[in-house]
């Protein structure tokens, strides 16, 4: 989890995401912040499976979102379904350039480009189990906060240093 580098052309990116990847991100989490969702990329599971967005809704709902930004990428990934006993509601985010009839009936998808999203199929619900939703919010709040106190350090280390922003 690397939350600031900033020495790197995208300060926030771990190295793993494509350009056009990154760019879907920005644009779901803009659509995520729209809709007042809380949302974490790169978050581990309990499986060892890690979501490239993980929402946090105002009603307590969990979402996650994953990321195909090509064709090859999600005939590629075979991992996606492991993610549906971690929220309430799954979903697939991708770009113009990617043909949506790809994805499967059975999940969300979103549609973003690096300005915004727009949610072209709202995803079913199958609820989580009590005792997981609580695992999940606080694994998300603990992550948040970590990320946030990292992020802190950071800046307060490279204001000692005399760097200005």
């Amino acid at each position: 989890m690397a939350i600031v580098d900033l020495h790197a052309k995208n300060p926030t990116a771990d190295g793993r995401q494509s350009e056009r990847a990154l760019m879907i991100r920005r644009g779901v989490q803009q659509l995520m912040k729209h809709m007042r969702n809380a949302s974490i990329s790169e978050m581990t599971l309990r499986n060892g499976r890690r979501a490239d967005l993980i929402c946090l809704t105002e009603k307590g709902e969990i979402w996650i979102i994953e990321i195909k930004s090509s064709i090859e990428d999600f005939r590629v990934d075979s991992k996606w379904p492991d993610y549906r006993d971690y929220c309430d509601r799954l979903f697939f985010a991708t770009h113009a350039g990617v043909p949506l009839d790809i994805f499967p009936e059975d999940c969300g998808l979103l549609l973003a480009d690096r300005y915004g999203a727009e949610v072209i199929r709202p995803a079913p619900e199958h609820r989580l189990a009590p005792a997981r939703r609580k695992l999940l919010t606080l694994a998300f709040a603990r992550n948040a906060a970590e990320r946030l106190t990292s992020a802190e350090l950071v800046l307060e280390r490279l204001e000692a240093e005399g760097v200005t922003f």
